[in-house]
């Protein structure tokens, strides 16, 4: 790292692996500003390596004094280097600049979950009125190898994922007062314009008119009346469609069958899974998807009121389906059982995903880090699988188990909406539920009642609303994981060395 009359960087980030705390590519060029050996300054500093892990020094430059950032890269895991990436933004001052040379020899994969982790990690969400108004792009320069271009297009590929992962959260984290389900649905229309997809909404007279009674029930409590969203992307030459849809409630009270305090304090993200497909849709065009992809996302408000949906109500779906009510918190499956059945009856996919925040049990079972998959396809959940460890969005695969299927019998509708009885598996019923209108073809439900939401920063994780399921989609559906591919995953690609990449935050 020569000295020159360049101004310096507010941080030089040296990176630093596990075992041993042993200092990566660049740290040898330090030495002479350091004031003594890099390692001894690590050892020092009783650094584990462990990623994300960070130990401070200071540098002096002819063009003035950098801090040194001396990052954790763990075992240089896509998981670690994503981790890295975020501890560094989090060390960068708003407005500065920094050099690193973590990716430095990186894979193509290692590149880009280093990017994907700076930019989450710098993710904020504020409406405060003290917030200062936007100042200069924050400057990370990357070292990296082979051409300029090539690292680029990585870049510009992580800035995509991560920019579909904010917008998730964006929508996820706006306070309900502004966020009904009309406000949704001009949402994903905007973003449809932006990014040349084909939109249709469904206002409250379209769907008494179409027979969307889940979601007409839902939403009858509510005086800002539901809506269905889809969303069409559709390049030429396609070979296959794939149907997302995702749970759009945009508050959730519990409606008559009211929530204690406590839990409704989350419900502004009840719809981080309609969310999720909205961002996903924005973000198809730029990574090339060669599949057609329609989102559809189940808008509705769930409060109690005079005219809301009651215990014992029967209400017949799209598609004619009647089902009993038993209780009026298991409210996403209705609003998501009539877009699958809209799925299933007029689109007629190849394959269908669905993605919630369905069930507590689902959190009680796996936690904040991991969600549900539930599947009836091998293929397909092995393949979200794979997806899920390559983008950090870790599935848990779940079993449809059919003996619990008859506590979804009711003895005047179709279906009821939750089991009968205490102690049953909540999470699994709430799958057994939809299973009955995805249709015939390969379905998956990912329940993300637990990553969804964050309680504090955890790496690339920020606190609020985490845009959970947004990366692992995408690379679901830009990779070798659709049905019909033959191979699990596209090659990570060759190694870079020697040019500089930047990359402005803002």
């Amino acid at each position: 790292m020569a000295r020159g009359a360049a101004p310096a960087p507010a941080v030089i980030a040296v990176p630093v692996e596990a075992p041993g705390a042993v200092p990566g590519a660049g740290a040898a060029d330090l030495h002479g500003y350091l004031g003594a050996d890099a390692a001894g300054v690590i050892a020092s500093a009783g650094m584990t390596g462990r990623a994300g892990e960070v130990g401070l020094s200071v540098a002096g430059l002819d063009s003035g004094a950098s801090r040194v950032v001396f990052l954790g890269v763990g075992d240089r895991s896509p998981e670690a280097l994503r981790k890295a990436g975020a501890a560094l933004a989090r060390q960068v001052p708003s407005g500065r600049t920094a050099v690193a040379s973590a990716v430095l020899d990186e894979t193509d994969e290692g590149m880009q979950a280093f990017v994907e982790g700076v930019l989450l990690g710098s993710y904020r969400f504020s409406v405060k009125s003290s917030d200062p108004a936007p100042g200069p792009a924050t400057q990370i320069s990357l070292l990296v190898a082979g051409s300029a271009e090539h690292a680029q297009a990585r870049l510009e590929r992580a800035a995509t994922v991560a920019r579909a992962v904010g917008l998730a959260r964006d929508l996820s984290n706006t306070p309900s007062s502004v966020k009904s389900p009309a406000w949704l649905a001009e949402q994903a229309v905007s973003q449809a314009g932006r990014h040349g997809l084909r939109s249709r909404v469904w206002a409250e007279a379209d769907l008494a008119s179409s027979g969307f009674g889940g979601l007409l029930g839902v939403g009858s409590g509510s005086p800002r009346p539901p809506r269905l969203i889809e969303l069409s992307y559709q390049p030429p030459d396609y070979d296959r469609h794939v149907v997302l849809v995702g749970k759009g409630i945009t508050f959730d009270s519990g409606g008559l069958s009211l929530k204690p305090n406590d839990n409704m304090k989350l419900m502004k993200t009840d719809m981080a899974g309609g969310a999720v497909v909205i961002a996903v849709m924005s973000a198809l065009a730029d990574l090339g998807v060669t599949a057609r992809v329609t989102g559809l996302v189940a808008a509705a408000e769930n409060m109690p009121s005079g005219s809301a949906l009651r215990i014992g109500d029967v209400i017949t779906h799209y598609g004619g389906r009647s089902v009993e009510v038993l209780n009026t918190d298991a409210e996403g499956r209705l609003v998501l059982a009539d877009a699958l059945a809209y799925a299933d009856k007029v689109l007629d996919p190849d394959v269908v995903v669905d993605i919630a925040t369905l069930t507590g049990a689902a959190r009680v079972a796996l936690g904040p880090a991991m969600a549900a998959l539930y599947a009836t396809d091998g293929a397909l959940a092995a393949a979200l699988l794979a997806a899920g460890r390559a983008s950090g969005d870790r599935l848990w695969l779940m079993p449809l188990a059919e003996e619990y299927r008859n506590g979804l019998e009711s003895p005047v509708a179709d279906l009821a909406n939750v089991a009968r009885g205490s102690g049953r598996a909540g999470s699994i019923d709430a799958a057994l539920f939809l299973r009955e209108f995805a249709g015939p073809r390969p379905w998956a439900h990912l329940d993300v009642a637990g990553p969804a939401r964050a309680a504090a920063d955890d790496g690339e994780i920020t606190k609020g609303a985490t845009g959970f399921g947004a990366s692992l989609l995408l690379r679901w559906l830009s990779g070798r994981w659709l049905p019909g591919d033959t191979a699990e995953a596209a090659p990570a690609g060759a190694a870079l060395a020697g040019t500089g990449a930047r990359w402005n935050l803002g």
